[in-house]
């Protein structure tokens, strides 16, 4: 799997990690979904550039020149309801893409080995010889994402398969490795420690669902 992360190199991704990690800045719901969504965009300008291109002649008012742009438009997939601020940057960038919606939540144990990860909607495009977008802001188990690459996978061959994340924990990583295709790529904005007892990112920034849309039952 080829990884990348976009906190290695300098620029703006330094401050919006700065302020979605803060918790009194988090308490902003806004400021946090926008930061989530100026994140996702930075990060899909790094992955377009991996995208195959081809070439189209454009007549200006003066004259004519070629532009490289995109040979087809990827299929962008979140997990709800966390991915959708993420999700939101991704969509700004790729404005002619496909996309679709998975609806999954994880049941808490006592332990990491005693969660459960749970699917209960999904809407998808077709998605055979497309380069396919996985977008979920916390990659901490990756049990979420394994789920949605597995129904993925039982129904289409897509061309190639990018995996986005906002922060993840390596053991994610490591388990996204072992399952997903060998050609796949992991897009992060930063790769924190370790998971914790319950498997929560450290140190991470909370749970991103909650800090976007509050707490949930």
């Amino acid at each position: 799997m080829n990884l990348f992360q976009l906190n290695l190199t300098p620029g703006l991704v330094h401050p919006i990690l700065l302020q979605l990690r803060d918790p009194q800045i988090q308490k902003d719901r806004l400021r946090f979904k926008f930061n989530l969504e100026r994140l996702g965009f930075l990060l899909a300008a790094e992955l377009a550039k991996t995208l195959p291109v081809h070439k189209v002649e454009v007549q200006t008012v003066l004259g004519t020149t070629e532009i490289a742009v995109p040979a087809q438009p990827p299929v962008l997939v979140t997990i709800l309801r966390a991915g959708l601020a993420f999700y939101q940057g991704f969509a700004n960038a790729f404005d002619d893409a496909d996309s679709g919606f998975i609806g999954a939540y994880r049941v808490e144990g006592e332990s990491a080995e005693q969660l459960e990860i749970r699917m209960n909607y999904a809407a998808l495009p077709d998605l055979t010889g497309r380069d396919l977008i996985l977008i979920d802001p916390m990659l901490a188990t990756g049990g979420s994402l394994l789920k949605v690459w597995q129904l993925i996978a039982s129904q289409a061959t897509p061309r190639s398969v990018h995996v986005a994340a906002a922060i993840a924990a390596p053991e994610g990583v490591e388990a996204l490795r072992q399952h997903l295709p060998q050609n796949s790529y992991l897009w992060l904005g930063a790769l924190d420690q370790q998971l914790n007892e319950q498997a929560y990112i450290v140190p991470g920034l909370g749970d991103a669902g909650d800090l976007c849309f509050g707490p949930k039952l």
